[in-house]
């Protein structure tokens, strides 16, 4: 894939999506592009957090430890991003993410992630609110099983 062509997979990011093209060249020319395997992990809970991803193609698991072994939290795909909040909050990583698929992605270092959001406030606006929409996710996730276990 070029250049040109990963900066049209960008613009439909929802993140990336109001920056304007030669910004987004920049990121993809400075961005690395990983690819993993079925089963690979991209990162594992509790190791530090460098970089944030973008999912270009495949499919990724969200993995939480507990008691009883890993538990599927959530499920990431095209065009979803994953790991700001190691880098946004200076914590651990608060997931495992294992590709389900053949699994394409964007790796964004921590600098880089910062600097766009300095020069495109808009930036920060989407990654609160997709942050925002995941804690209504977990919160209604938390709430149904805790009326099944009432139950």
């Amino acid at each position: 894939m070029n250049l040109n062509e990963e900066v049209e997979l960008l613009k439909r990011v929802p993140i990336f999506s109001k920056i304007e093209p030669a910004k987004l060249k920049l990121l993809a020319f400075t961005s690395e592009r990983v690819n993993y395997a079925e089963g690979q992990e991209l990162c594992h809970q509790g190791d530090p957090g460098d970089a944030m991803y973008v999912i270009l193609g495949g499919v990724a698991d969200v993995l939480i430890d507990s008691e009883k072994g890993q538990i599927r939290v959530a499920e990431m795909k095209k065009n979803d991003f994953l790991g700001e909040i190691a880098i946004l909050c200076d914590v651990p990583r608060t997931a495992t993410i294992k590709a389900r698929e053949p699994l394409s992605t964007l790796k964004i270092s921590k600098d880089t992630f910062y600097r766009l959001v300095d020069e495109v406030p808009q930036m920060a606006i989407e990654v609160m609110r997709e942050l925002a929409h995941r804690v209504v996710d977990t919160n209604k996730k938390l709430q149904e099983a805790t009326a099944k276990q009432a139950a």
